[in-house]
């Protein structure tokens, strides 16, 4: 080429007076003949050639130009291509120029050619847009349905395809243009096939129209906004989706239009559910026979394969034996399909060729099969393609917009064939492609990913027999469907391929669906299903079906169901279908602690469950011991000589234990020691990943301990981990290789999940520790809060925070002096995560110093340095001003560091201008437009603040500001719990004189009396549940505002129960009566209490000396009257 390119040059000047082409010319273009034999070019040297031929060949010599665009259409293919500007520009308005001037018979080679010249290249191709895509542009004329010439449309639209193509970081087609393509292509799906086109080149042109909807809604700009733009789609993806599949020849609807209910009746599902009801009654009356699938699988599948529902499957033997004698459907005895390379190495994708080989089609040999094989498999690739269009669309489109489609892609009656019923279940058991059905997984992948909310409406935990079936019935139907159909698809597929994306499918599925609302059985069909895949011999459906596993176990968990699974027999399902073999169990010393057999002695704290747990044993095995020799990985990616199974399966592995132990710890705790070992042993390894699923398993182990341990724990006593195994446990850590993964620099994340384990330690077991041992977790947390790395030293950060709570170290002056400096060293950091983390932790550090100083008295707040307090002070302060993550705990520490203050720090001058900045601070933030959780933190601060006798409350400038932003957010914040921490604040002052002057006592005294009459005033329907404590907690401080006032005050309270009375008398009498809402409000007074406080008040006001006793009288005798109407209704009740 090369030398012809020479050459071409060499002769150009002549051949400008000659008409007949160069030698060398004809040279170049016989290597159309012989392309496959030519050495690599550099791009330039191709587009050069190229140049360089059509400068030579002039426009009237048609048969030289049909030569030249079959060159270019080669050449560009064959190495992949794509022409640089300079060079496009050229070849552009030459491809133009030959459109518009040769015959008819020379354009579909032209169009060939413009299609591999525009590949990639749309947006160096703007203002050749006009020609191609204008009015009456080039594209548009030859795309037109009513073009006689099918190989020229499908030509015309092969280009404009390849236009839509988008370039990141370039511009795209303007509006115009993608709304006519779009249409464009659309007409193309509508249209049918008449008798005189071809089939395979029909098929060809709908690939085309749907490569090219594809790159218009992959580019981004495309947004199908109208109902009936979508619709439309829809309904021609629904026609393609099922283009030549045998057996299914039918209708579809122009457009699909969104309904909250099917589209079309079906049939009802009642009985479905009655059937499904029956067979896990049968189920439950006695175990499975050894060797058998499962009853309802096996019905399921005599029950369709009368309608075909089951690609590649022989009625014959499904009828005759059950799937553990029958090698077609025992899933490791399957080969691989002969279409597909090893795992791995081709990953499956719902991308067709298109996409990956070329800008062109690729040329089919009839070598390779028949008419009839060529024809299927054009018609797959429609098929394919217009399932990649429909992923594309899904990605495009908000949820809730792709929900209202439900009912067109997702079953949710077991019949099948009709147009009302067919789905992506449809395709995933009848297609005889398996890229085409794992493309329809992935699609319905896709649609459940994120559905959680959509299927939360599912509820079908009680039999329907209403004259109608309710959204919920019907969606819960079609979740029992999905369930029925993938299962069975399980059970049927070869491809190992495929068979992961069911999987993943299925693990979906189970992510997302309510089961706590739905019919109990489903979790258990799945998971006596997948149980003989965790050992098939593709290593990409193992990962799949632990994963499946893992959400089956966080599905809702705690969930009774899976609780019953995890308890079943070890033997069951693993060892029935030959796939698990004992040994491999219990071969190890590793299991030298397992769970003794029933009638041995156990101890008083393990799992009531005596058989041990088959899933936990299965996953400690694969990431621990030696990978069996009967493995045969379809995947030669990984190593021939490793030991263990490969990583991606251990991660999984790991991934299900970390679950399991954080859903169902109550079973997993009597694996204790052992999952310590797995720990242990991951984080000793090099590979990175299983170091870090180490650490994050000792986390999750760590945390399911303290949550058993909490105060509020409902679990018994002699059910829970014994501390002194606790401090066994910890002990084997700390002696292990968790030291060293704190101080792995080189794996900064490993660090950072290692802090988070060690913050998981239960402070009873810590205690308990050896000196040596606390004194190394505390060194090691101290150090790692220097770390350079943000996301060490937040875990860090927020590690000493958890400490700083431990009983058997707050009290340790020396150790909360470095953990405070340690968080104020972080609170200046630059990474807004790190400040968050230091900042939650410096609320914890105050809430210790509170704790301190209300048990341990002055002795601590002496001790502790005030130098060290009053820099804690400007830095929370500064920090109130941060972001709201921060804010939200800075605030929290300046109440209680303000209420931690002693008298002679007040009067220190050193103090007093930080003291009124500190409170400024808090102030502005209740004043706010900040999140809601930062106001009512400021809110809940000021409170703590007033908690401080030491405090100039009452006299200081800075009371009136104090009260009036609480009173303010009392009457007006939208948010019913921030109003709550406000009027609960506003009751803590204890003296009158507190509540400064009685213009300000009045101020107060009002704005709760407005607040009271609009607590039931909300804009948000979710804040109304609230109102009931905000209610509570204003009469609370209503009657203690009653029981400080004086003489002065009396006369503006009369006037306001001469006004607000009866409104007031209602809602007092309501707080005396009730004996809920307290717990709401985090108020904690009974009935005789609140009788205790109304009657305190009235005895204070009737004590008050006034000159003029009117106020007096009549405040005193409107209380007496509540207490009255209140011991009457009491009585009566009680009567």
């Amino acid at each position: 080429l090369q030398l012809c390119s020479t050459q071409n040059h060499k002769t150009g000047r002549d051949l400008e007076r000659s008409s007949s082409p160069s030698p060398a010319l004809m040279m170049g273009l016989s290597i159309l003949d012989h392309g496959s034999r030519l050495l690599p070019l550099f791009f330039q040297d191709v587009c050069a050639l190229l140049v360089q031929a059509c400068q030579l060949v002039h426009l009237n010599q048609e048969h030289l130009v049909n030569k030249v665009c079959q060159l270019i259409h080669h050449l560009l293919n064959r190495f992949q291509v794509v022409v640089d500007e300079q060079n496009l520009d050229f070849l552009l308005s030459y491809s133009i120029s030959a459109l518009k001037q040769c015959s008819s018979w020379t354009h579909t080679e032209i169009l060939q050619a413009l299609a591999a010249l525009v590949y990639y290249n749309g947006p160096n191709c703007q203002k050749y847009l006009p020609d191609l895509l204008g009015k009456s542009g080039l594209l548009v004329q030859f795309s037109d349905p009513a073009q006689t010439d099918m190989e020229l449309r499908r030509a015309a639209v092969h280009s404009m395809a390849n236009l839509c193509l988008s370039v990141p970081g370039q511009p795209y087609l303007d509006e115009s243009y993608r709304s006519l393509c779009f249409q464009t292509f659309l007409n193309v799906l509508q249209s049918s096939k008449t008798s005189d086109v071809d089939d395979i080149t029909f098929c060809m042109l709908l690939q085309n129209a749907l490569k090219g909807i594809q790159s218009l809604l992959n580019g981004g700009k495309m947004k199908l906004m109208q109902t009936d733009q979508l619709g439309s789609l829809l309904a021609v993806l629904k026609k393609c989706m099922f283009y030549g599949l045998p057996g299914l020849n039918m209708e579809m609807p122009a457009v699909l239009y969104p309904a909250p209910l099917p589209q079309y009746d079906g049939r009802s599902p009642v009985k479905q559910e009655h059937s499904e009801l029956s067979t896990i009654k049968k189920k439950s009356k006695g175990k499975q026979k050894k060797g058998q699938l499962g009853e309802e699988v096996k019905e399921e599948l005599e029950s369709d394969v009368g309608d075909g529902s089951i690609h590649g499957m022989d009625i014959f033997q499904l009828r005759s034996g059950d799937a553990q004698n029958n090698p077609s459907l025992n899933p490791w005895n399957r080969s691989l399909d002969a279409a597909y390379m090893p795992a791995g190495k081709d990953h499956l994708s719902c991308h067709p060729s298109w996409k990956r080989i070329s800008s062109s089609e690729s040329e089919y040999s009839d070598a390779e099969g028949g008419i009839q094989s060529k024809m299927r498999s054009y018609q797959a690739k429609v098929r394919q393609g217009a399932l990649a269009c429909f992923l594309s669309t899904i990605k495009s489109i908000e949820k809730k917009v792709l929900y209202g489609y439900w009912s067109a892609f997702v079953p949710d009656t077991p019949g099948i064939g009709s147009p009302q019923s067919v789905s992506l279940m449809t395709i995933a058991l009848k297609d005889p492609s398996p890229k085409t059905r794992a493309c329809a997984l992935q699609v319905l992948s896709a649609t459940l990913e994120g559905s959680k909310q959509f299927l939360s409406v599912a509820e079908d935990a009680h039999d329907h027999k209403r004259a109608f079936t309710p959204f919920s019935v019907t969606i819960a139907s079609s979740i029992r469907e999905l369930h029925r159909c993938l299962l069975l698809a399980l059970v049927a597929e070869s491809s190992s391929q495929t068979l992961t994306q069911i999987i993943k499918c299925l693990a979906n599925l189970v992510s997302n669906a309510p089961y706590s609302r739905l019919k109990p059985g489903l979790l258990t069909r799945v998971w006596n299903q997948i149980k003989p895949y965790i050992r098939h011999k593709d290593v990409n459906v193992r990962v799949s079906s632990l994963t499946l596993l893992g959400a089956v176990v966080s599905a809702q968990a705690p969930s009774p169901e899976v609780q019953l699974l995890l308890q079943q027999p070890s033997s069951s399902g693993l060892s029935n279908s030959g796939t698990a073999t004992p040994h491999r169990l219990s071969s190890s010393e590793w299991w030298r602690r397992a769970p003794p057999s029933q009638g041995e002695p156990t101890d008083n704290w393990e799992s009531p469950s005596s058989e041990p747990c088959w899933l936990i044993r299965l996953c400690i095995s694969t990431v621990v011991l030696p990978r069996e020799d009967s493995y045969s990985d379809s995947d030669t990616s990984f190593p021939a000589g490793t030991v263990y199974e490969p990583s991606p399966v251990r991660l999984e592995s790991l991934q299900v234990l970390a679950l399991l132990v954080k859903g169902y710890f109550s079973v997993t705790q009597s694996y204790l020691l052992e999952l310590g070992e797995v720990a242990c042993k991951c984080m000793e390894e090099t590979d990175p990943s299983i170091q870090l699923h180490g650490a994050k398993l000792l986390e999750e182990l760590g945390t399911g301990i303290v949550q058993q341990h909490k105060l509020d724990s409902t679990i018994a006593v002699n059910q829970k981990v014994p501390v002194n195994l606790v401090v066994t446990f910890w002990t084997m850590m700390l002696n292990g290789p968790l030291p060293g993964a704190l101080q792995n620099a080189q794996h900064p994340t490993l660090q950072t999940s290692a802090c988070d384990a060690l913050s998981s330690i239960l402070p009873e077991a810590f205690s308990s520790l050896r000196g040596d041992r606390q004194i190394l977790c505390i060194t090691l947390l101290l150090g790692l809060n220097h770390s350079e790395n943000p996301l060490v030293k937040a875990a860090a950060a927020r590690a000493l925070g958890v400490y700083v709570l431990f009983s058997c170290l707050r009290q340790d002056v020396m150790f909360v002096a470095d953990t405070a400096n340690a968080i104020l060293n972080s609170l200046q950091d630059k990474s807004p995560n790190v400040r968050a983390k230091a900042a939650w932790s410096l609320g914890n550090l105050t809430d210790t110093l509170i704790v301190n100083m209300e048990m341990m008295g002055q002795s601590f707040q002496e001790e502790f340095s005030d130098l060290l307090l009053l820099k804690m002070l400007r830095s929370a302060t500064e920090a109130s001003k941060d972001k709201d993550k921060v804010k939200s705990n800075a605030v929290r520490a300046l109440g209680n560091l303000l209420h931690f203050l002693q008298p002679y720090h007040i009067v220190n001058p050193r103090f007093s201008e930080t003291i009124k900045e500190s409170i400024r601070a808090l102030i502005s933030t209740v004043q706010s437009e900040a999140t809601m959780k930062v106001r009512w933190n400021a809110c809940y601060a000021l409170g703590n603040v007033f908690k401080n006798p030491a405090l100039p409350l009452g006299e200081a400038p800075w009371t009136a500001q104090a009260y009036n932003a609480l009173t303010s957010v009392v009457k007006s914040c939208k948010n019913f719990k921030v109003r709550i921490k406000s009027a609960m604040a506003l009751s803590i002052p204890t003296q009158r004189e507190r509540y400064g002057t009685t213009e300000q006592f009045s101020q107060i005294w009002s704005a709760l009396v407005i607040a009271l009459q609009k607590s039931e005033d909300t804009e948000d329907f979710l804040e109304f549940k609230y109102s009931a404590s905000l209610r509570t907690q204003i009469c609370q401080a209503l009657i203690h505002l009653l029981s400080l006032a004086n003489s002065t005050d009396l006369p503006f309270i009369r006037k306001t129960i001469a006004e607000n009375g009866a409104v007031i008398r209602s809602y007092v009498l309501q707080y005396m009566k009730s004996g809920v809402e307290e717990d709401e409000a985090g108020i904690h007074t009974n009935s005789q209490e609140r009788d205790s406080m109304l009657k305190k008040a009235i005895e204070h006001i009737c004590g008050i000396e006034l000159s003029e006793g009117k106020a007096k009288v009549v405040v005193t005798a409107y209380l007496e009257d509540i207490l009255t109407n209140h011991v009457n209704s009491t009585e009566v009740t009680e009567a």
